[in-house]
């Protein structure tokens, strides 16, 4: 469930909903036949991706008529109206907000209302592009100066463990750092604690989180929890079972929607990076086309992918290309080194 307008392009939010739905394995499998509204901005590539998951190949298409056709137009329609109701049931309110801490407070065992909660995520696609995300609410609502994104700089392959464990380890240490200085010197970026810290996982990621604060010798002053997946369930340290948070309460949609939060912005910022690798790959160094126009004809034809499909008849067709610089462009994807590699 999308509760805002995000800047993305159709095929933008498709890519980030197969990497939300997809990104773990789901309990049913992945399909051998992706149903979608719009195409992929990169198509091949999550093709790639879910046949690995699958271990067998999988296509993602648009249904264009019979059945299958008419299957997408009622899930479109039963969305739109899920949506009218969720916006309606979930209309922001400072008392819901109060109700859904101090329920937090008194599920999780906390020594107070968490105001200041901090969610961690991890992505992306086969161990490339590896990046963390550090979203951040306040009295229950995201507060987006405080948020913070992290490059990988280890190499984790496909390890979130490692890759949590290094995210977690420098936006700690900061704090610890932070804390030591005179109140006039603190920059203020990692100044404040959290009173809740929640990772996006299961046992697994909980326990990585335990072992950073123990490191570091903040585990009594800071209360740290997992959010699962797979059943919704919350995990707390020391602890087999899960704790009972009720379905449908408002601390549970309260998690549910900061660790939601931190998927979008940590696969936001791998698309980032990934989509700046790849036009760095095929259009990088071709005369004309500096930065900017290397980023807005990717952004106007919808993609790299439809940029290396593009006509030397549409690249000419687009007015603020030079002709001279549409040509150079067709000449770098077209050339015989990089038809080889295809």
């Amino acid at each position: 469930m999308l509760d805002r307008k995000e800047d993305l392009s159709d095929q933008e939010l498709i890519d980030c909903i197969l990497e939300r739905l997809y990104g773990d394995p789901p309990p049913l499998g992945v399909p051998k036949e992706v149903l979608v509204p719009f195409e992929s901005a990169n198509p091949s590539l999550y093709e790639e991706f879910l046949s690995a998951q699958r271990g067998s190949k999988v296509t993602v298409r648009i249904p264009h008529r019979g059945d299958k056709r008419e299957l997408m137009e009622t899930v479109t329609r039963n969305a739109t109206e899920e949506f009218s109701r969720h916006r309606l049931k979930r209309a922001a309110d400072h008392n819901s907000r109060a109700r859904a801490l101090n329920d937090l407070q008194q599920h999780l065992g906390l020594p107070e209302a968490p105001l200041r909660i901090e969610c961690y995520d991890m992505s992306h696609i086969q161990g490339s592009d590896y990046v963390g995300s550090m979203v951040v609410m306040e009295d229950g609502l995201p507060n987006k100066r405080e948020y913070r994104r992290f490059k990988i700089k280890s190499d984790q392959g496909n390890d979130d463990f490692a890759a949590m464990e290094e995210v977690l380890t420098r936006r700690l240490t900061a704090y610890v750092e932070e804390r030591g200085k005179p109140v006039a010197e603190r920059s203020g970026k990692f100044a404040y604690p959290p009173q809740l810290l929640l990772v996006d996982g299961g046992k697994g990621q909980l326990s990585v989180a335990v072992k950073v604060l123990e490191a570091l010798g903040l585990d009594e002053e800071i209360p740290v929890a997992s959010l699962a997946k797979r059943f919704e369930e919350v995990y707390l340290p020391h602890r087999s079972e899960p704790v009972e948070v009720p379905r449908g309460s408002e601390a549970l949609y309260l998690l549910q929607r900061i660790r939601d939060e931190a998927h979008r912005f940590a696969v936001s910022f791998h698309r980032e990076l990934r989509g700046k690798r790849m036009t760095t790959s095929v259009l990088d160094g071709i005369p004309g086309l500096g930065e900017a126009r290397r980023s807005r004809l990717v952004k106007e034809l919808g993609g790299v992918t439809a940029v290396k499909k593009a006509t030397l008849e549409e690249l000419q067709a687009i007015s603020w290309l030079p002709d001279s610089v549409a040509q150079a462009v067709w000449d770098k994807i077209h050339s015989p080194s990089r038809r080889d590699l295809r």
